[in-house]
């Protein structure tokens, strides 16, 4: 398939290309999406090589079962569905939770509460200046990869993939307020973290001061 002829063609048709047999077209669809399945899957498993693993059980499901893709959502949509469920599989066995569920290992008890600010502080530059920065963003990364799996793995969904809550607890088969939960303790964790970065301590709020 030449280069100009691939730009062309969207993956719909690539996809019923690959049902019939054409492993020239499946091979496009790998390149146009391996990238996106990778970075998806380091951001949920902080590791490269269990990255890359999950990226190539992705594909290899993909193209056992690509008679079973309806074309509902977008052939990318499919991929990140498999890939996170790959990657969930490995968070498992980390913890040794092969046949339990994400949702029953890691459900908040009474005391999972939501954490308040411990360094509250303006920041010295514009969140805007500073996300064009290339060390903004390896520090961003670093301080997702200092989550813990249940509340990294909901934040990379819902809002680096930008998928809905309801497509975020359908995905990891939580219920919509425990994503929520999950999702405003990442959050609140990556900024207190990020605050100490690019917080200005001449201009930091005093914890009496934010108590209430």
């Amino acid at each position: 398939m030449s280069d100009d002829r691939a730009a062309l063609t969207d993956d719909g048709v690539l996809v019923r290309q690959a049902r019939a047999g054409d492993m020239a077209a499946f091979e496009e669809l790998v390149r146009r999406h391996e990238r996106a399945v990778f970075s998806l899957a380091r951001r949920m498993l902080q590791n490269e090589q269990d990255a890359e693993d999950v990226t190539q059980q992705t594909f290899l499901s993909a193209l056992e079962h690509l008679r079973n893709f309806r074309e509902e959502a977008s052939f990318y949509t499919w991929l990140r569905r498999i890939a996170t469920h790959a990657a969930l599989k490995i968070i498992r066995k980390r913890r040794g939770l092969d046949t339990i569920s994400l949702d029953a290992a890691t459900a908040p008890d009474e005391n999972d509460h939501i954490p308040h600010p411990e360094y509250i502080a303006d920041w010295r530059a514009t969140p805007e200046s500073l996300a064009r920065r290339n060390e903004t963003r390896r520090l961003i990364e670093e301080a997702l990869g200092e989550l813990d799996d249940k509340h990294r793995v909901v934040f990379v969904l819902r809002d680096v993939e930008g998928l809905s809550v309801r497509e975020t607890a359908d995905v990891l088969g939580l219920s919509e307020a425990n994503v929520k939960v999950r999702l405003l303790r990442a959050r609140l964790q990556l900024r207190e973290r990020l605050t100490r970065l690019f917080g200005d301590p001449d201009r930091r709020v005093a914890r009496e001061e934010h108590a209430h």
